[in-house]
């Protein structure tokens, strides 16, 4: 068994080093692995339209604090004024007031203005409320593809620097291998190049604090009109900046075909195995290794069950991935206690980019771990006994001490003298016995007097009833 076991790991290792070798030549000519200018050419001056997400009947999520057409719209307002104040550029808004408006019509609006770039502005939520981070969704056709991924790759920078987690620059495709979302595919039919900027989730509690209030939208709507300025390299007087130099800084691309980078998994990882690395059965500390990997993209979340599966805890974010670089760490290890007297089944699942899972095999235990609650209240029951012991011990010794007290104090009255204790002036047991010698001799002498004085007594009663015979027989003749 031990055997297998190792040739099992070392099999293991090395499939993974194998998909980590396949993995960074798949990535290899879509990765930022140096700087390159834009690869979108524009005129002198640039044009921007901002699309808030939704308005009217369509009130997109509703999970956050707000509608997210009513959170949309302040992100956009902030957008559109920051980028005002920049040099050389015309920005519009697809609309300002809460109205319904087809995904044509807004991608219209952009070609009738001959739009360098159309910005639509999202909230995110997931289906189990479980997803965190920000993420951006570009076209999978070129040269948008590529135009798309050298924005979003400004835009996460602006995302990671507000601290979120980021999900990447990614497309989705229909069946039919059109772009999946219409605003996208609707800008590109009209040659728009377009994204979707999704800020972050509302119902995640790792996310909701970046979303709460008016002006944290509107902080996301400069932070966007940033990663504009910097994609575009433009500059403002008024505001004192110059960005010319950030569209010479962008990842390099591909005119050709999609990026694999951008692509969209369809499977699941390709490894999740889980080793125990370490059980203390008495502190409850269990260290356990995740070694997983993916061909297509990289993983992004990890979560674990202590019961063999039935429940899991919240997602965590892969240790060390840079989704941007596509790159990861294919083995970490993570710890977990137990405290409750459990004997666990833990099992682990890695996501990759596309939200798909893998499932290792269970790590069991031969015994539960100690409960830590029902311990400590042993232990506390075991000191107070020991408390209690160590009380009625003094207790006793006190009361020996004091009987021993008495008795000398009674054998100074009989004219004794008590010999003093050379070591300590605590009774101890052939004390004792003397003490009892003492009181047996002098209850003897006590009973010996006792005795004496009856005898007396008797003696002359004896004496008086014989008088008293005497002289009844005088005073009474026969």
């Amino acid at each position: 068994m031990k055997v297998w076991k190792k040739q099992k790991g070392l099999l293991v290792r090395t499939m993974i080093c194998a998909v980590s070798l396949a993995a960074a030549c798949f990535y290899g000519n879509s990765l930022p692995a140096q700087a390159a200018p834009r690869a979108q050419e524009t005129g002198e001056r640039v044009v921007i339209v901002i699309d808030p997400g939704h308005g009217g009947d369509n009130e997109g999520t509703l999970e956050g604090p707000a509608q997210e057409k009513k959170m949309t719209m302040v992100t956009a307002l902030a957008m559109y004024e920051e980028l005002t104040k920049y040099d050389n550029v015309d920005v519009y808004l697809t609309h300002t007031d809460d109205v319904t408006m087809s995904l044509a019509d807004r991608a219209q609006f952009a070609a009738d203005r001959n739009a360098d770039f159309l910005f639509s502005i999202h909230y995110n939520a997931s289906m189990d409320h479980d997803l965190f981070g920000s993420e951006v969704w570009i076209s999978s056709v070129q040269p948008y593809n590529a135009y798309g991924y050298q924005f979003g790759w400004e835009q996460m920078q602006q995302m990671q620097d507000m601290g979120l987690f980021l999900r990447g620059v990614k497309t989705k495709l229909k069946d039919n291998g059109d772009d999946y979302y219409g605003i996208i595919r609707e800008s590109t039919s009209r040659s728009i190049p377009s994204a979707i900027i999704e800020h972050c989730h509302v119902d995640e509690s790792r996310d909701t604090p970046y979303c709460q209030t008016e002006e944290d939208w509107k902080k996301f709507g400069r932070e966007d009109a940033l990663s504009v300025a910097k994609y575009f390299g433009l500059s403002s007087a008024s505001l004192g900046v110059d960005y010319s130099g950030e569209a010479d800084a962008l990842p390099e691309v591909s005119l050709q075909s999609i990026l694999p980078a951008t692509v969209r998994d369809k499977t699941e990882p390709d490894i999740c195995q889980l080793t125990l690395q370490n059980a203390d059965y008495e502190t409850g500390e269990v260290s356990l290794e995740v070694t997983a990997a993916d061909y297509d993209c990289p993983m992004m979340y990890y979560d674990y069950s202590t019961d063999g599966g039935r429940t899991y805890s919240e997602l965590l974010p892969w240790p060390g991935l840079d989704i941007m670089a596509g790159t990861y760490p294919d083995t970490f290890t993570f710890s977990v206690t137990f405290t409750k007297g459990e004997q666990p089944v833990i099992t682990v699942r890695g996501y990759n980019q596309a939200d798909l899972f893998t499932e290792s095999d269970p790590v069991t235990f031969a015994q539960p771990f100690i409960d830590q609650e029902k311990a400590a209240e042993e232990a506390l029951q075991e000191s107070l006994a020991a408390q209690e012991a160590a009380e009625a011990s003094r207790a006793a010794e006190e009361q020996i001490t004091e009987a021993g007290s008495s008795v000398i104090t009674m054998a100074d009255a009989a004219g004794n003298t008590p010999v003093p204790s050379e070591k300590s002036p605590e009774v101890n047991f052939g004390v004792f016995l003397v003490i009892c010698g003492i009181l047996v001799v002098l209850l003897l002498l006590v009973f010996l007097l006792y005795q004496i004085q009856q005898g007396r007594h008797r003696k002359r009663r004896r004496k008086n009833q014989s008088r008293k015979v005497s002289g009844d027989n005088r005073n009474h003749p026969r």
